[in-house]
């Protein structure tokens, strides 16, 4: 597996689809994506039906993370909000999520607990604390292979100008990858591209109905953008789709008119790679 860091070095934006167990990041890694991002929102969604505001636990991160590292082998971008409390909660997530698999961590400058980047009433910590953060989370890590990627939600709480001045703030600190949250426009998105091309790889979130305007990868990359992740795409697609099996199977009592949109008993087991484990475990016999 190349490390997220050397691909970084690579001319090519990479593109990372949210994620939330081994099976989604499968489904991922088997589409040809370079890198999966555990996503914290779809989390929440799919764990606990609930909405993004704080309220996966620690454990419950951990134990996700280290259930997809064991599946699948691209690089892993996990989301692990403020990294659960102060500076030295930050180094504890960051050694065992390391442990688990994660091969980028993303911290971001809002309280504890947080919420959805593209929700309104955010409120941040300040810079200072923030680049604590960082130092604390850099002196933590195993290596400098597992990337720190700071995010600042200050656009909506502060205004853009602030969350640029925090973004270089956490440049000097350290971090590895900046995480601009939620510009508004096109040209907020390639103000943030003109800053900090070439000082640093730039991360861009695509939220389906969000407060960033969608591009596609050619665009985000014109633009400056190192990494683009499309965390909750896949759990919106997901709902969107079950509603639909769930609405047919109700109508009708059988499985029968949704047959060609979804796999048989043999189509998942080939997925999830059943026969291949079964002539392995026989080795053992």
């Amino acid at each position: 597996m190349t490390s997220l860091r050397a691909r970084l070095k690579i001319p090519g934006l990479v593109v990372a689809p949210g994620c939330y167990d081994a099976l989604s990041a499968l489904l991922i890694e088997r589409a040809g994506f370079e890198a999966a991002y555990v996503s914290g929102a779809s989390i929440a969604y799919t764990r606990l039906g609930r909405p993004d505001i704080g309220l996966v636990s620690f454990s419950e991160l951990t134990d996700i993370v280290s259930a997809i590292s064991e599946r699948v082998s691209i690089p892993l971008i996990v989301d692990m909000d403020t990294g659960f409390g102060n500076a030295l909660n930050v180094q504890r997530s960051v050694k065992l999520l390391a442990q688990a698999g994660a091969s980028a961590l993303q911290l971001e400058d809002q309280v504890t607990p947080k919420r959805c980047g593209h929700l309104t009433g955010k409120e941040l910590i300040s810079t200072a604390e923030m680049c604590g953060k960082i130092r604390a989370a850099l002196d933590a890590r195993p290596s400098d292979e597992v990337l720190l990627i700071a995010r600042t939600d200050a656009i909506a709480v502060e205004g853009f100008d602030a969350a640029i001045a925090r973004a270089e703030s956490y440049l000097s600190a350290g971090a590895d990858v900046l995480f601009i949250e939620a510009p508004q426009t096109l040209e907020q998105l390639a103000a943030i591209g003109e800053r900090f091309r070439g000082r640093a790889p730039l991360l861009a979130n695509m939220v389906e109905g969000g407060k960033t305007p969608l591009r596609d990868a050619g665009e985000l990359e014109r633009l400056g953008f190192s990494i683009a992740i499309f965390p909750g795409g896949t759990v919106r697609a997901l709902a969107h789709h079950l509603s639909d099996y769930f609405a047919s199977l109700k109508a009708h009592g059988t499985t029968a008119p949704f047959r060609d949109r979804m796999l048989d008993f043999k189509g998942i087991n080939d997925i999830v790679g059943t026969e291949a484990m079964l002539e392995t475990g026989k080795r053992y016999e």
